[in-house]
């Protein structure tokens, strides 16, 4: 008895070892391989991420059923590394009952995950398989051999889009090695009539984890490129910032983890870029816009930088009261994992309000894809909210407001979060914020938002509704039984930053 109790308690407590998930990929063990022309690119103590799934037409890294994640600490790829499925460090997500009934094939690829000022897997720097496949008939072995070195981005080459990227002194010191600041320009058709003219400016933030190469989609993209270049587009210069950073996306705010990433935008990147296009800092046409995490950034930006921009229009924001963290209040609630009525907590719906998945399953999934075999280096949404919004630890990284196995809530880490929580900041600091924020507030967010920020979004609403002296003017509408980011387009903003630039 005592020792099944302690099997039980094994399996709780380390996510279920993937081996024991049989019925839905019976793996015993892979073959790593570095090939040679890439081996003196893998630097030790990298993350490999194996991805399995079902479909062909995208690759498992893009799309996988099934993660496993383990840390290679002493290999230096000179000879084969073996993973053993009775390891007990290895994580996987996704459990027997997501493949019934079970197909006859899978599809996987590897990742070795290195690149140190960047979390994410899919990114320059890190190492990548081929994708193979495998046809199960008993137990699997697999064999992959890592011979690509995923590749920098690349902008497209347009005489209207400028790429622009700068060694930050400020982000380089923090961290003590080169970091670099990135974006790509696109310019109105006009400029080159006019090139020293004074534009009206609007920065794009993307939405998580997006990157400077967001130029490439639209000026490939035939309906938009038409448009942009025709008589009746808005003559403004358009950028799209990068959001990189060392556990994801660094939500362009000064943070003890990331560093002072707000400050390299506003006293580095962007006085570069305005000095390359001429904007002239005085005309008071400096806007932002952003959709989903891009949305929170540009109202936190125009919130945190009052004078700087003069306009702000966010679409679907990430939370902006930490009361309601989706569906969680970090400050009083103690379970991220299950809500005040013992029921799994969830962490996104569609919008039919069906939920699609956990915070549980979430949390967990990230746990694989850290190097830490927790959230913190996972590269993707709580591992960012985690090193943007809370602490730096004693062991230099970034310290857990929810405990990735239980999901107990640190409320002396919480508390250190109030600073982002910008419905605070602004409920705190109305007297001198309000009178500089009139006219430059604009959200939408759908009503069945997939993420649950529609929620915190109500709730500023009905903060700012109740200002006085200056009583709020911030445009914020909902759309019932609209989705995430169902209403953005970069048509309808840059036409409503252009009207706003008209009144200067």
């Amino acid at each position: 008895m005592k020792k099944l109790i302690k099997v039980f308690l094994f399996i709780f407590l380390f996510h279920i070892p993937f081996w024991v998930s049989a019925q839905s990929f019976p793996f015993q063990s892979a073959t790593i391989t570095v090939s040679p022309e890439i081996r003196s690119s893998l630097i030790t103590g990298g993350r490999l991420l194996l991805f399995v799934s079902r479909e062909r037409e995208r690759e498992p890294r893009d799309h996988a059923d099934v993660k496993f994640g383990f840390t290679l600490n002493n290999w230096d790829g000179a000879s084969p590394f073996r993973l053993d499925a009775t390891d007990k460090g290895i994580l996987h997500t996704d459990l027997a009952e997501r493949f019934i009934p079970v197909p006859k094939k899978f599809y996987y690829q590897a990742i070795y995950k290195q690149n140190v000022d960047d979390a994410l897997a899919d990114i320059p720097g890190n190492l990548v398989t081929d994708v193979d496949s495998v046809e199960v008939t008993g137990p699997v072995n697999l064999t992959l051999k890592l011979n690509k070195v995923i590749p920098p981005l690349k902008i497209v080459e347009n005489k209207f889009v400028k790429p622009i990227v700068i060694q930050s002194k400020l982000l380089s010191a923090f961290s003590g090695h080169p970091r670099y600041l990135k974006a790509s320009v696109l310019l109105p058709a006009s400029y080159f009539d006019s090139p020293v003219k004074s534009y009206p400016i609007c920065y794009h933030v993307p939405g998580l984890n997006g990157r400077y190469d967001g130029v490439n989609g639209m000026i490939t993209n035939k309906s938009f490129s038409e448009w942009w270049f025709s008589k009746k587009a808005p003559q403004i210069i358009y950028v799209f910032l990068d959001s990189q950073g060392p556990y994801g996306d660094s939500y362009q705010v000064d943070s003890e983890n990331n560093g002072p990433c707000g400050k390299a935008l506003t006293e580095e990147l962007i006085p570069e870029i305005e000095k390359q296009v001429h904007y002239h800092k005085d005309s008071g046409k400096r806007y932002l816009a952003g959709a989903s995490t891009g949305g929170w950034v540009v109202l936190g930006l125009q919130v945190f930088y009052p004078d700087f921009f003069d306009g702000a229009w966010a679409y679907s924001p990430d939370p902006v009261d930490f009361e309601h963290y989706g569906l969680i209040n970090i400050y009083k609630d103690e379970s991220s994992f299950y809500n005040r009525f013992d029921y799994l907590q969830p962490e996104s719906r569609t919008i039919y309000g069906e939920p699609k998945g956990s915070m549980k399953d979430a949390i967990l999934d990230e746990d694989v894809l850290s190097r830490t075999n927790d959230y913190r280096v996972s590269g993707e949404q709580f591992g960012a909210y985690n090193a943007v919004f809370g602490p730096r630890g004693k062991d230099g990284l970034p310290t857990m407001l929810i405990d990735p196995v239980m999901g107990k809530i640190d409320h002396s880490i919480a508390v250190q979060w109030e600073k982002f929580d910008l419905k605070k900041v602004l409920e705190k600091n109305w007297t001198t914020l309000g009178p500089k924020l009139q006219g430059k507030i604009w959200i939408w967010t759908g009503d069945m938002d997939m993420l649950y920020s529609n929620v915190a979004t109500r709730f500023l609403k009905m903060y700012l509704d109740k200002t006085e002296n200056p009583k709020s003017d911030a445009k914020i509408s909902f759309t019932p039984m609209a989705g995430h980011c169902a209403e953005w387009s970069d048509v309808a903003v840059l036409n409503m930053v252009a009207e706003k630039a008209a009144k200067k």
